[in-house]
């Protein structure tokens, strides 16, 4: 089964994006850019939600139609206001998120990555369909604008995969999510957090 993963850079008090949309503070780097180039030799896919596609058409045209005129991506926008998009590599999808990226984990295919944040990245967390998230956190407190995590009505527990400082302060951390095999062994490792924390 395919990987579907969330994340990007966020301040270390939990936003993609400052107040209207501010991306100054982001630090780039030799790290990222090493991260961000192995990360994409294991994507061919790119899922987002209505507002990160208009953001994105907006700020990055010319990455869009670079990673669209590569044959291997495919993305798709989900929407239930949009008509149609009129951009090669890019298809428009109305129904149900997590629906359609659990089916589309099913088929053939590298990693699947969540583009954005937002309610999109909420739906898709309540899913129970987002198998990894990870982040470089800068240091920086925003205070306020778009928030990488919003409340997806469940608890998620996750493990460490990677945590390690890169350049400028940051920090990249890695987590697997966590599910359980079936309800009672959810039971168990729940008493066992619980007797460990005592």
């Amino acid at each position: 089964m395919r990987t579907v993963t969330y994340g990007g850079a966020c301040s270390l008090d939990g936003f993609i994006a400052g107040p209207n949309g501010a991306i100054d503070w982001l630090h780039m780097s030799k790290d990222v850019s090493d991260i961000i180039a192995e990360y994409w030799k294991g994507i061919d896919t790119l899922v987002m939600g209505r507002k990160t596609w208009e953001v994105a058409q907006r700020q990055f045209t010319a990455e869009l139609s670079k990673a669209d005129g590569d044959s291997r991506i495919q993305s798709y926008v989900f929407s239930r206001t949009l008509r149609a998009i009129e951009f090669p590599g890019v298809t428009l999808v109305s129904s149900d998120a997590g629906q359609f990226v659990r089916a589309l984990k099913e088929r053939p295919g590298k990693g699947i990555c969540v583009f954005g944040g937002g309610d999109f990245a909420r739906s898709l967390l309540e899913a129970d369909v987002i198998d990894e998230v990870g982040f470089n956190v800068h240091p920086v407190l925003l205070g306020s604008g778009v928030p990488a995590l919003l409340d997806a009505h469940r608890r998620i527990d996750l493990e460490l995969t990677e945590c390690r400082q890169i350049e400028g302060g940051c920090v990249f951390v890695n987590y697997r999510v966590k599910r359980a095999r079936s309800p009672k062994a959810a039971k168990r490792t729940s008493r066992r957090g619980a007797v460990a924390a005592l």
